[in-house]
C-alpha cells in the first residue's frame, strides 16, 4: 500500500529539456512567416524548367519582404506600443491585430507576384501566394473561436502546394511530399511538446493549410 501511495504522489513527468530546446528551434526555423519564401524556392528547384528565364532572385526577395519582414517588423513594434503582451502571444485574443496587418501584407505579396512582368510568372507561384492569403484569412476566421495552430498551417500550405504540383506539372513529387510529410509531423510533435497547442488545433492547422492551397488552385482554374 506504502508503494503505490508512493508511486501516486509522484509529478507527472514533463517532456524532457532537450526534446524542448530541439522543438522551440524548430518552431522557429520553420515559423509560418519563413514558410512562404521556403516553399517559394523549392517550387524553383522543383521545376527549374518552368522559371527559366525569370528573376528568381528578385521574386523571393517580394515574398520575403512582405510575408516575412513587414509582418515581423509589426509585430515587434506591437509589443512596446501595448498592441500585445508577448512575442509568443499565448492567447487567440492576442494574436488577432498581427493577424489583420499579416493578412494586408500577404494580400499585397499575392497581388504583386500576380501582376508582375504582365501576369506571365508561372501560375504554381500564383497559386502558391494566394493560397498563403485564403490561409491567413482562415486563420483569422477560426481565431476568433479556437487558438489554431499557425504553424502547422503553414505546414499544410507546404502540403498542399506539392499536392497542386502534381495535378498541373510533370514532377513526380514522391520524394518531395514524403519529405515535407515527415517535416510537418515534426512542426506539429514540437507544438504539442511545447504545449502551445491542443491536438484538435494542430490537425485543423494542418486541414487549413492544405485546403487553401487547393481553394487557390480552383480559383485559378475555373475563375481566372
Amino acid at each position: 500500500m506504502s508503494n503505490i501511495k508512493a508511486q501516486e504522489q509522484l509529478p507527472v513527468s514533463e517532456p524532457n529539456k532537450i526534446l524542448k530546446v530541439l522543438a522551440t528551434i524548430v518552431s522557429y526555423v520553420c515559423h509560418p512567416v519563413f514558410m512562404p519564401i521556403i516553399m517559394g524556392y523549392t517550387l524553383c528547384a522543383l521545376w527549374p524548367n518552368t522559371f527559366a528565364g525569370i528573376e528568381i532572385k528578385t521574386i523571393l526577395l517580394i515574398i520575403a519582404l512582405n510575408a516575412a519582414f513587414f509582418p515581423l517588423v509589426s509585430i515587434l513594434l506591437m509589443k512596446p506600443l501595448g498592441f500585445i503582451n508577448s512575442l509568443q502571444m499565448p492567447t487567440n485574443r492576442e494574436r488577432t491585430i498581427p493577424l489583420m496587418v499579416s493578412m494586408i501584407f500577404f494580400f499585397w505579396a499575392s497581388q504583386t507576384i500576380s501582376n508582375m512582368s504582365g501576369g506571365s510568372l508561372p501560375m504554381i507561384l500564383k497559386i502558391l501566394m494566394l493560397g498563403n492569403f485564403y490561409g491567413i484569412v482562415v486563420l483569422f476566421l477560426v481565431n476568433i473561436f479556437t487558438k489554431i495552430s499557425m504553424h502547422t498551417a503553414a505546414a499544410g500550405g507546404m502540403l498542399g502546394i506539392l499536392i497542386v504540383l502534381q495535378l498541373i506539372g510533370p514532377v513526380n513529387i514522391m520524394v518531395p511530399f514524403f519529405v515535407a510529410l515527415v517535416i510537418a509531423g515534426i512542426i506539429g510533435t514540437s507544438r504539442l511538446i511545447l504545449g502551445s497547442h491542443q491536438k484538435g488545433d494542430i490537425w485543423l492547422g494542418y486541414i487549413v493549410g492544405i485546403l487553401s492551397q487547393i481553394a487557390a488552385f480552383l480559383y485559378f482554374k475555373y475563375f481566372k
